[in-house]
C-alpha cells in the first residue's frame, strides 16, 4: 500500500490539467467561455468549479476540481472500510456532469478521484475511484456503442477483466432502486481501487480521465444541433428528474461532500437547471419516449 513522496502532487498536477483540458475542448465547442470561481474550505483544502450557464450548446455544465482534507472520514467514505472510520483524511479529483440544451444529446458524468486515509503510527491507505456514464432522453445505439467501446479501450491495457467488472458496477451503481430503473445507458464506474501498486492504478485513473473527451465529444457534435421542439423538450425535462433523483438519494459523491462540510454550491452544480416531475406518468407505446425505456433503460451488452 504505500506510495512515492511526490504521488500526492502527481495526483493533483494531472487532476488540474485534465480539468483545463476538458474545460478548453467544451468551451471550443459551446462558443461560451466557462466562468471560474477558486473557493476554500474552513476544514481544509478548496478547489476550482468551473461552471457554464445558458450557454449555446450547454445549458449546464460544471467540471470541478477540489483538494480537501478533514480530521474523521465521512460514513460515506467508510462504507466498504469501516475500519477506518475516523481517521484524517485527504482527498482530490475532478468531477464533471454536463447537461445539454439538445434534448437529442445526452447529459454525461465523469468523476476520477484519489484519496488517503491516515492515522497517527499506521501506513496510509489509498485507493483510487471514478469513471463516467452517459444518460440520454433520446437513446440512438451508435452513441452508446461509442461510449461504452471508449471505455473499454481506456480499461483495455490495465487488465481484461476490468472493463466486464466497472461496466457491471456502473450498471448496479447508477440504478434507481425505488423506480427499479437505471439512470441511463451507463458506462464504467470503480472505487476502493488499490491494485498491484501505485503506478498500475494511477495510470489506470489517468486513462480513464484522458478518454472521456474521445467518449463523449463526437456524440455531442453529433446530436447538439438536431432539430426537436416542445415535446422533445418537455421529456428532457421530466427525465432529468431522475437525475436529480439519484444524485441526491444514492450518489455517494454528493453524500460525501454534503457529510464532510463541502461547499454547497460545488456539489449541487451538477444538477439541471430545468427539471419536471408527473404524476404517475408513462410515455404512449410506440413513441419514441417509449423506446428509451424498452430498448436503452435496460443492462446490456453494449460493445457485442
Amino acid at each position: 500500500m504505500s506510495k512515492p513522496d511526490s504521488s500526492l502532487s502527481d495526483v493533483k498536477t494531472y487532476l488540474l490539467d485534465l480539468q483545463s483540458r476538458i474545460v478548453e475542448a467544451l468551451a471550443a465547442i459551446d462558443g461560451k467561455p466557462f466562468i471560474k470561481d477558486v473557493w476554500q474550505r474552513p476544514e481544509g483544502g478548496g478547489g476550482i468549479s468551473r461552471l457554464i450557464e445558458e450557454g449555446n450548446v450547454l445549458e449546464r455544465g460544471g467540471v470541478g476540481f477540489s483538494h480537501v482534507t478533514g480530521r474523521n472520514l465521512p460514513p460515506s467514505a467508510a462504507a466498504n472500510r469501516p475500519e477506518l472510520a475516523g481517521r484524517r483524511w485527504e482527498a482530490m479529483g475532478v468531477s464533471l456532469v454536463l447537461h445539454p440544451r439538445n434534448p437529442y444529446a445526452p447529459t454525461v458524468h465523469m468523476n476520477v478521484r484519489f484519496f488517503t486515509a491516515l492515522a497517527e503510527g499506521l501506513e496510509p491507505v489509498w485507493w483510487f475511484g471514478g469513471g463516467m456514464d452517459l444518460t440520454p432522453y433520446y437513446g440512438f445505439e451508435e452513441d452508446a456503442r461509442h461510449f461504452h467501446l471508449t471505455c473499454r479501450e481506456a480499461l483495455a491495457p490495465f487488465g481484461d477483466d476490468l472493463h466486464p467488472r466497472f461496466k457491471r458496477w456502473c450498471d448496479e451503481y447508477f440504478y434507481l432502486k425505488h423506480r427499479q430503473e437505471p439512470r441511463g445507458v451507463g458506462g464504467i464506474f470503480f472505487d476502493d481501487f488499490n491494485e498491484r501498486d501505485f503506478t498500475h492504478s494511477f495510470g489506470m485513473m489517468q486513462s480513464v480521465g484522458d478518454h472521456f473527451l474521445d467518449a463523449y465529444l463526437p456524440i455531442l457534435t453529433r446530436r447538439k444541433d438536431m432539430p426537436h421542439g416542445e415535446r422533445e423538450r418537455d421529456f428532457q425535462a421530466y427525465r432529468r428528474g431522475r437525475y436529480v433523483e439519484f444524485n441526491l438519494v444514492f450518489d455517494r459523491g454528493t453524500h460525501f461532500g454534503l457529510q464532510s462540510g463541502g461547499r454547497t454550491e460545488s456539489i449541487l452544480m451538477s444538477l439541471p437547471p430545468v427539471v419536471k416531475w408527473r404524476y404517475n406518468w408513462h410515455p404512449e407505446d410506440g413513441t419514441p419516449e417509449a423506446r428509451l425505456y424498452s430498448d436503452f433503460l435496460v443492462h446490456k451488452d453494449w460493445t457485442a
